[in-house]
């Protein structure tokens, strides 16, 4: 287990604005779109920011596992326990590539199956959110650091979801929930829009992958958040193939279940 979190949050946030950074070099430059296997695109930028992030984890937490989504996607998969790192180097890419500013660097720690804490970072905008569970998650941007948590539910329920794979399912369950305002966004920024009190409910009846959600995850549970799994348990860490089915996220209620809307495509 780590030892001095908030030093390591900090440490991350500095790895996540450097991998930011040279996003945005290659942006101003120019870059080529490839497709991975899977079909989903990749650039130049997100095996740069990946390696960057490598580098100063290898660094600054020796001996700890990482599992990284290029990495993975090449077939380096490392042996791992209880305890490891989950990198998204650019989560949004489709949103990167059609040239929109919500697109993030992810660093996320797990422990015994949970993210305990992680690190979000908007290049485009210079906004860093950042969060370790049981102690607190903030926002950090030009205006400075600022405490943020999850706000209590009211009478009606503004949602977020996701911009490139929102689906009737989704639909369905937003409108059986009641939701009065709908936020789009893409990337992980959608946890962070609940964590800092701006929406109620994310829900995502599809799969992603866990170095997509594990940050995002880490700053809303600190942020006095909830995410469940389809069974309605607490979204687990280290499944097969690294793979979430599905999840709702809230501001700290329980989400109605996902079960009679759950899109499996």
């Amino acid at each position: 287990m780590i030892g001095d979190r908030k030093a390591l949050v900090e440490a991350l946030a500095i790895a996540a604005r450097d991998a930011g950074e040279a996003i945005l070099e290659i942006v101003a430059g120019g870059f080529d779109v490839e497709a991975k296997g899977d079909s989903s695109p990749v650039t130049e930028a997100d095996r740069a920011a990946e390696n960057i992030i490598l580098a100063a984890l290898a660094r600054l937490t020796p001996g700890i596992p990482i599992i990284a989504e290029e990495e993975v996607a090449a077939g380096r998969i490392p042996d791992h326990g209880d305890t490891y790192f989950l990198v998204d180097p650019l989560d949004g890419t489709k949103e990167f590539v059609g040239g929109g500013d919500d697109y993030t660097v992810n660093i996320g720690l797990i422990e015994y199956g949970s993210p305990v804490l992680g690190v979000v970072f908007a290049p485009a905008t210079g906004t860093l959110y950042a969060g370790i569970a049981e102690v607190g998650a903030w926002r950090e941007d030009a205006a400075g650091r600022t405490a943020i948590h999850s706000r209590d539910r009211g009478a009606s329920v503004t949602a977020v979801a996701s911009k490139s794979h929102f689906s009737k399912p989704t639909a369905a369950y937003l409108e059986a929930l009641g939701a009065s305002d709908f936020v789009s966004i893409g990337s992980s920024l959608k946890f962070c829009i609940v964590a800092e009190g701006r929406a109620d409910i994310y829900p995502r009846l599809g799969p992603t992958c866990e170095w997509d959600t594990a940050a995002g995850h880490a700053v809303l549970i600190a942020a006095g958040g909830l995410v469940e799994g389809i069974d309605g348990s607490a979204l687990a860490y280290g499944k097969p193939k690294f793979f979430n089915p599905g999840f709702v996220a809230t501001a700290g209620w329980k989400p109605p279940a996902l079960g009679p809307f759950f899109d499996d495509s």
